[in-house]
């Protein structure tokens, strides 16, 4: 039998989540760091290690590199995390050419969930609602018509084609705010992800932002492992998830889960991905966007799930079919308990109301207690 081999394309707390488990599958793994990261946290717990030349984040973003890498290292397979290249159809396609299995969708889904506009057009073919708005790249004029379109008094957004994690991404309440937000919008997309196309859509106010997580094998069986909340965010990025979405209707948890098990069929999913919806105050709800891959907040889904999502992909991405993985019998039980996660930001607001990053030492962090309560730091180590 031949001994599985791991190349971890990334780094910090995603990096050492894998290795874990990883570990329990008895793979053998390989963590990578770059010159300014020699003592590295997870570089401890990998079976081989693996400098890349360079400083900082870009030798992570170099997908012919890693892929050549992991083929050296005699990796069978590269688990991209999240961030970086985790949803990258060249380094899904480089790792084929060299004959390493890429731990997440085809580079054909990766491709298409990486374009908003095409998923949206996939989801209507797939008969899941999606919100009024332009159909691909849109121009300052095409957004100025679609606004002007619109019902009185409502709002538009101006969203990033690429990318997500809530960059590039405006609400546009008032016809003179338009340019500027459209050009900030391109300019933040341009940056974050070397696309500055943008589109537009109706904005639904007072929605529920609630994730469905689904899970696919290699040969195209799909599971929904229930749902997560997440409408408290900051500038359109989430700050605390909770699973299962709490209040959430029977009748209305069941038909978000038979729209993302639709579009995630349709556009034949491999691996991990969350279909994301909002959902109005009268019970509509509507698709806005899939990520392929794993996502920051898969934890609270394995704890009411009891299946480990990360050891899960890499079953697959060996062959394992559903039934031997045990998700098809925790989806049909359902969640157990409710599990929260909240994110940190570590940032200080200016006087004009602008956040910045601001690092600081976190010298004191109380953890809850009582019957019940189980409290995981996401794989960090030194907080007593």
């Amino acid at each position: 039998m031949t001994q599985l081999r791991l190349l971890i394309a990334n780094r910090g707390e995603i990096a050492l989540r894998i290795l874990r488990a990883a570990e329990d599958l008895g793979w053998e793994t390989v963590a990578l760091h770059t010159e300014d990261e020699p003592a590295a946290l997870h570089l401890r717990a990998a079976t081989r290690v693996r400098r890349l030349e360079g400083v900082g984040a870009a030798p992570y973003l170099d997908a012919t590199s890693l892929a050549a890498i992991a083929r050296e290292e005699g990796c069978t397979h590269l688990h991209p995390g999240y961030g970086l290249l985790s949803e990258s159809a060249d380094l899904a396609r480089a790792c084929a050419e060299a004959g390493v299995v890429f731990v997440g969708p085809a580079p054909e889904t990766l491709e298409l969930f990486g374009d908003k506009a095409r998923a949206r057009a996939l989801a209507q073919e797939a008969g899941v609602p999606c919100l009024p708005g332009t159909s691909g790249a849109t121009s300052l004029e095409e957004a100025r018509g679609f606004f002007d379109a619109l019902p009185e008094g409502s709002a538009m957004l101006i969203k990033a084609l690429s990318g997500g994690g809530g960059r590039g991404m405006r609400v546009v309440r008032k016809p003179r705010a338009l340019e500027r937000a459209f050009e900030r919008c391109r300019s933040e997309a341009r940056r974050s992800f070397g696309n500055d196309a943008v589109y537009v859509e109706r904005f639904l106010e007072q929605a529920r932002h609630v994730e469905v997580q689904v899970v696919a094998d290699t040969a195209g069986d799909v599971v929904v492992l229930g749902e997560r909340e997440c409408s408290i965010q900051r500038n359109h990025q989430k700050v605390v998830e909770v699973a299962p979405a709490p209040t959430l209707p029977a009748d209305q948890r069941a038909a978000l889960h038979d729209a993302a098990l639709r579009l995630a069929r349709a556009a034949h999913l491999q691996s991990l991905s969350t279909i994301e919806f909002l959902v109005a105050p009268g019970g509509e709800f509507f698709f806005i966007e899939a990520n392929a891959r794993l996502q920051v907040e898969h934890t609270v889904t394995e704890e009411v799930f009891g299946i480990d999502l990360v050891a899960t992909q890499l079953r697959h991405a060996a062959g394992a079919p559903i039934a031997e993985t045990g998700v098809a019998v925790a989806a049909e039980r359902g969640p157990r308990g409710h599990a929260i996660q909240l994110r940190i930001n570590m940032e200080t607001i200016t006087e004009a109301g602008l956040s910045i990053p601001a690092p600081a030492l976190i010298t004191r962090f109380d953890l809850p207690t009582g019957p019940g309560v189980r409290v995981d730091t996401g794989g960090f180590v030194g907080l007593d």
